[in-house]
């Protein structure tokens, strides 16, 4: 891939998934156990915060005794070899790429990881529960929400996310339903701009006609087969 100099990579669930973070959207997936309405929104985190905060600190202690897998590995080898522009925007909530040792992450939907205060809207590292309503670090106030977007609400950072697409030689969507928008249109986006596109994912997703090029099978086997493709050549 000599003529690649730019790339952008999308990360969803199934990059996570073989580390035993539970998806979202798959048969057993966490939206069989809860309801979007209950969990992920803001009306229900203003109608029931205890459930929301209960839910959101059980995902954040499960996530800190997951480990990254091969596929976060093989991204973040990636990474850190890697000449032209790179970016990894990922619509997981969890910090295995960075925990793989990859910088160059982009986070649209959030992380467990942080807290963000509704008080003083300063966002905060957090690793602890929140339901007994600890004090913010900043402010003090005890005011705490988890720094995930609920659906409803903005992904982040989408600004930089379209900037990188429109410099970007190769878009790579790894691990994702094609469901979830806008996520799920960066791919038209992309084709619409004359990029190159790859899915890599374990079936075909929603958008996957709008790919040049399918890879199907785990994460762990594809994406470190096609970043050896990538950094030889």
């Amino acid at each position: 891939m000599t003529d690649i100099e730019n790339i952008v990579i999308l990360t969803g669930a199934g990059v996570s998934a073989e580390s035993g973070i539970d998806t979202f959207r798959d048969a057993g997936g966490l939206w069989e156990q809860y309801r979007v309405e209950d969990v992920a929104t803001p009306e229900a985190f203003e109608r029931d915060p205890d459930l929301v905060l209960r839910f959101y600190d059980m995902r954040r202690e499960a996530i800190q005794t997951k480990q990254p897998n091969a596929a976060h590995e093989a991204l973040a080898k990636l990474d850190n070899e890697w000449n032209g522009e790179l970016q990894i925007v990922t619509q997981n909530v969890d910090d295995l790429h960075e925990r793989a040792g990859a910088s160059r992450v982009l986070h649209m939907h959030g992380t467990h990881l942080n807290a963000w205060c509704m008080a003083c809207d300063m966002r905060s590292p957090w690793t602890g529960p929140m339901i007994d309503r600890p004090p913010c670090p900043a402010c003090g106030a005890k005011a705490l929400r988890p720094d995930v977007v609920w659906f409803g609400e903005m992904p982040y950072r989408m600004d930089e996310i379209y900037g990188a697409l429109r410099r970007a030689d190769l878009f790579v969507s790894i691990g994702t339903s094609g469901a979830v928008y806008p996520a799920a249109g960066f791919v038209r986006d992309a084709k619409e701009l004359g990029v190159r596109t790859l899915e890599l994912n374990l079936d075909r997703s929603q958008g996957s006609h709008w790919f040049d090029e399918t890879r199907l099978g785990p994460a762990t086997a594809l994406v470190p087969q096609w970043v050896d493709e990538v950094l030889t050549g």
